[in-house]
């Protein structure tokens, strides 16, 4: 045997698991043990209660809110009541507890010399795990040379003094015995505090509640005079704004002169009457140009009766007239002439429009400016009344709330009441009985791990350095449990997920199996397990897929011919003939290999057979098939049955070029392994490595352990 296993099996005796049957039997067996643990429980818890615990008593004040709605824009705001909505209810029980409050408390009550407030002040134990620790610091402070004063060891120049120090712990301490409560539905706080003392607890919870009350009166007074404060140096502030703007409109009037709406109004006035003149002079000169150019037009065209149409003058008319009677030649001038003269006086008359146009248009220039200066005198003015009103109104406005805050000066009152006083405490602390009850059921629960601790030992492996040291053999790949429920739906995961863990984990895997060896890479590639129900078909299916994506002719083998599961992954046709034909040779390659056209894979279904499947395995027409499908194929995976169960795997192993045994995670025994090694091993097999399959993510992090020991590293790298 090789010497590895004979070390491995020294260490493989670990029990497969006690029913709960078992489990019964064994405490019962064991009931001394468990019985001397819930004594010894008893006993601790006793003496706890009754030697060693001292009694506390808890007192309870009584505070009522009173709620009053705030004004946000009155003067009212900074003396009206808290909110009640829940937030402020608990900022409210915040600041009962707070350092700033215990820390009057605690000066006012001098808890300070008070030995349940200040350690200092309390005798030292006999011996207790306390005094150890502190007398080891000691004697290390002591070796190192530092100070050993036990108030403050490392003190220097900017370290709380003594006085401070205590003030701290005493308000620790004290904050720690507090409770403050809102009673549901209701306004009403309760202070419950749980001293060593009946009357000590009584005076803290009063004490509590009145500095409570006098720190709201405190918070009002202060804010009134804060506000009295800013409020009088800001309307000091607004009357020297306010006298400034006003000298300043003041002499910007003088400087600017008579700036008024009337006044402008009256110029804008005088300025659309210059337009509407404008207007009419520039259509005077339009229309007259365009009577110079009819006249002229007539007067080249020659026609007399146009002429004298036009013309419309009683003297052209006249000559026109004795023209037609006598014919005359001088009567023909004469209304030439006479038309000329009608010319020029369009003319003269166009050439006065125009410089009438130009004046008008020189008075309108003046006129605009003259309206754009007063009206830039106008929106200054106003501009600046404006800025000196909304001065004197702010200024107002202050002055009228100082006076307001003046008066109220000095009338806060708290937003709480003590509803009641506390009263002498009563005893809380220590339940002695409950003590002891739960002290009996923490030792029966102490002996009942003690014995599950010496029966139970870890079953299977969890990582696979603890996997390689107990075989001896290199493990090749890290299967987690695939994200699926059904058989059916490992292929359309891994197809659809590419970059999935389960995915990336038969990469790796594949990578490995094909640099196991490098000089002659396996073509036959077997796969199989211990027992069943380890994730080998998975595994085997899951590479053939991987195989396939490298656009390599891929073959899966269903060795397994008892179980004949490979329908519920690649839903076949139930007729799909398979191994046992192809060995009795009643039809070709292409007929009994089924094709997944979705995978690339190609599949070899077995079928029921008559005979024992090691017989067949073991002919010499089962070995020619392989031969043959070596020659077509690239790479044959064959899933076989488990090596402990039935010896096929074996006989398959003897065709492989690589053997792959799946180790399920944290459920095959150790034992199981190296008994199916030793099995391959008889028949002169020995895997090429072997894989830890359904890898728990949830369940190795129990364990306090990553998957590949990486986990924490691969979030980013693989999808959901």
């Amino acid at each position: 045997m090789n010497p590895r296993f004979a070390a491995a099996l020294s260490v493989a005796s670990i029990p497969d698991g006690l029913d709960i049957g078992q489990l019964l039997r064994v405490m019962w067996s064991r009931k001394l043990l468990i019985l001397l643990c819930v004594v010894v429980g008893v006993a601790i818890g006793g003496y706890q209660a009754f030697l060693v615990a001292v009694p506390k008593y808890a007192a309870t004040t009584t505070l009522v809110l009173r709620p009053q709605k705030q004004q946000v824009v009155d003067i009212q705001n900074v003396f009206s009541g808290i909110s009640t909505d829940y937030y402020t209810i608990n900022t409210e029980l915040e600041v009962m507890e707070s350092m700033g409050l215990l820390s009057k408390v605690v000066t006012s009550l001098d808890l300070t010399q008070d030995p349940e407030f200040n350690s200092s002040l309390r005798p030292d134990p006999a011996f207790s795990v306390g005094t150890i620790i502190n007398k080891a610091k000691s004697a290390a402070k002591s070796l190192i040379g530092r100070p050993t004063r036990p108030d403050d060891p490392t003190s220097g120049p900017g370290d709380l003094t003594q006085e401070e120090a205590d003030i701290i712990e005493a308000v620790n301490r004290l904050r720690r015995k507090i409770d403050a409560s809102n009673m549901r539905d209701t306004y009403v706080f309760n202070i419950r505090v749980t001293t060593e003392g009946k009357m000590k607890s009584t005076r803290i919870a009063n004490a509590i509640a009145q500095a409570y009350i006098q720190d709201q009166i405190d918070v009002k007074f202060q804010a009134t005079e804060n506000a009295s404060l800013w409020l009088s140096e800001r309307v000091a502030e607004l009357e020297d704004e306010l006298e400034e703007r006003e000298q300043t409109l003041k002499d910007r009037r003088a400087a600017l002169g008579l700036a008024s709406p009337e006044a402008l109004e009256a110029i804008n006035q005088q300025a659309r009457e210059v337009r509407g003149r404008l207007s009419e002079t520039r259509q005077t000169v339009v229309d007259s140009q365009a009577r110079i150019s009819q006249l002229e037009t007539l007067r080249d065209s020659g026609d007399l009766d146009r002429m004298v149409d036009e013309a419309d003058s009683p003297t052209i008319r006249r000559l026109y007239n004795q023209f037609q009677q006598n014919n005359d030649p001088n009567a023909r001038a004469l209304i030439l002439s006479q038309f000329e003269q009608l010319i020029s006086q369009v003319q003269s008359n166009r050439d006065r429009a125009q410089v009438q146009a130009d004046a008008l248009e020189a008075s309108l220039a003046r006129i605009e400016q003259e309206i754009e200066t007063e009206s830039a005198k106008l929106i200054e003015l106003q501009q600046l009344e404006r800025e000196t009103q909304a001065t004197r109104t702010l200024y107002e406005t202050f002055l009228t709330r100082l006076k307001e805050t003046s008066v109220q000066r000095g009338l806060q009152q708290a937003d709480s009441r003590v509803l009641s006083n506390a009263v002498p405490g009563v005893q809380v602390e220590p339940r002695r009985f409950r003590m002891v009850l739960v002290s009996a059921i923490l030792g029966f629960v102490a002996g009942t791990v003690l014995i599950l601790i010496g029966q139970f030992t870890r079953k299977g492996f969890l990582t696979t350095n603890e996997l390689e040291a107990a075989t001896g053999h290199t493990i090749l790949g890290q299967i987690p449990k695939m994200a699926i429920r059904r058989r059916n739906q490992l292929l359309p995961y891994l197809r659809d997920k590419p970059t999935s863990e389960g995915a990336e984990s038969i990469r790796n895997l594949r990578t490995s199996v094909l640099l196991s060896d490098i000089d002659t890479p396996p073509q036959v590639i077997m796969a199989t397990s211990c027992l069943p129900g380890e994730g080998k078909t998975t595994t085997a299916i899951a590479l053939a897929q991987n195989f396939a994506g490298l656009d390599k002719k891929v073959l899966i083998i269903e060795g397994d011919m008892r179980r004949r599961n490979f329908i519920d992954y690649f839903g076949f046709p139930q007729e799909q003939p398979g191994l046992m034909t192809a060995l009795i040779g009643d039809a070709t390659l292409e007929e009994i290999i089924y094709y997944d056209d979705q995978n690339g894979i190609y599949v070899l279904r077995s079928e029921k057979a008559t005979k024992n499947a090691a017989d067949i395995i073991s002919s010499e027409k089962f070995h020619n098939l392989i031969a043959m499908l070596r020659q077509e194929f690239d790479y044959i995976i064959i899933d076989t049955p488990p090596v402990l169960i039935v010896p096929d795997a074996r006989l398959y192993g003897q065709l492989a070029d690589c053997l792959l045994m799946c180790v399920a995670w944290n459920r095959t025994p150790n034992a199981t392994v190296i008994e199916g090694l030793r099995l391959l091993e008889t028949v002169n097999l020995r895997p090429s490595g072997l894989i830890l399959t359904q890898i728990n993510h949830k369940g190795m992090s129990r364990y306090g352990y990553g998957y590949g020991s990486y986990g924490k590293y691969a979030k980013g790298y693989y999808d959901s």
